[in-house]
């Protein structure tokens, strides 16, 4: 069985930084409205790691902090600060405010903090931190959107077009389905129609993918079925978008082995077939759970020759905990294939 994820970290601070102004205009309509979205915002994540401290940051916390240009001029810039919050934390509100005077302190800059509580605990819903010392009084209110809340609102997260709400329900799915697997195939199978029939453009059907792919894992005989109804909506719907990597590496190899001829190059050809659809495969896997990034890591995929070493390598993209963890995998399959190389006699090929 693959290991089920026990933190959203990587999931939620890609799509809080592939679709910021989907995020805000969903959650925090009012300062949507107040943001001018023609001025570029930043991401600002080491200078939040400087203000926040890295070691201070849980697994179930993502953490974000961007500068944005207000409507009609009133400052040239300001910050917003977005915490999603997984689990709940006593001392949430608290770090809410000492983040907010720390951030303000900083640049001297109004800081708006915003909370997201992805938590399963229907009554905890920090939204202030104040205290008073001799009529002096310190504080902050902050507003918190409850992801809970958004099961009462199921039918407003499908009819909107946002892709945020498409997040929303993929996130409230993972929870209702954490123990029962067969449910959360069948959502996630519903969430990746709904992908295609809303007419998303093929990135967004992408990234989103992505988000629902890791935060909504299945096991191993559970997620071949789910690839195979990836396929065959794709095939339905006429938008090859997932699979489509992989469609066209099996054909490339077939087509290779043809111009071989006969049987040698049959045989030939249906293994470099393989090997190029793994390849592809991997490729397709690396960007989907890792992002455009860790695609340098091609070359090395690349000199591995062994067909069954490249299998594990493609599973492994589904099972390993980070980018780094891979690597380390993808170090130890080349040098192992290196050591066997160089055992082998010449004559032996």
């Amino acid at each position: 069985m693959r290991k089920r994820l026990t933190d959203y970290d990587n999931p939620w601070k890609e799509a809080l930084e592939r679709y910021f102004p989907e995020f805000m205009a969903l959650f925090f309509p009012k300062a949507y409205a107040d943001i001018d979205w023609g001025h570029k915002h930043e991401f600002l994540d080491k200078e939040l790691r400087q203000v926040t401290g890295e070691s201070e940051l849980g697994l179930r916390r993502v953490d974000q902090l961007v500068r944005v240009y207000r409507q009609g001029g009133s400052e040239i810039w300001v910050l917003v600060h977005v915490e999603v919050q997984s689990q709940t934390e006593s001392s949430f509100a608290e770090r809410m405010y000492v983040y907010n005077y720390r951030l303000y302190d900083r640049y001297h800059r109004q800081v708006a903090s915003l909370a997201v509580l992805a938590d399963e605990t229907m009554t905890w819903r920090p939204t202030e931190f104040s205290y008073n010392l001799w009529d002096c009084e310190i504080g902050i209110r902050f507003p918190a959107v409850k992801l809970l809340d958004y099961r009462a609102r199921w039918d407003e997260l499908e009819a909107s077009s946002n892709p945020f709400a498409v997040i929303v329900m993929a996130h409230l799915k993972s929870l209702e389905t954490r123990h029962a697997d067969d449910e959360r195939l069948a959502a996630k199978i519903w969430l990746m129609r709904r992908l295609y029939r809303r007419g998303y453009q093929q990135q967004d059907i992408v990234n989103l993918f992505r988000f629902i792919d890791w935060i909504m894992q299945l096991p191993e005989g559970l997620d071949q079925i789910f690839w195979q109804e990836v396929q065959e909506i794709e095939e339905a719907e006429h938008m090859p978008y997932i699979t489509s990597v992989e469609r066209i590496g099996m054909q490339r190899g077939i087509e290779q082995g043809i111009q071989q001829g006969i049987q040698q190059g049959m045989e030939q050809g249906m293994e470099q077939g393989s090997r190029v659809e793994l390849l592809a495969a991997i490729e397709l896997g690396l960007e989907l759970r890792f992002g455009t990034s860790s695609l340098t890591l091609l070359p090395e995929v690349r000199r591995v020759q062994d067909v069954e070493l490249l299998r594990t390598l493609r599973t492994a993209l589904r099972t390993v905990p980070t980018l780094d963890a891979w690597r380390q995998l993808l170090l130890v399959m080349v040098q192992q294939e290196s050591a066997h190389t160089s055992r082998t006699p010449a004559h032996a090929h």
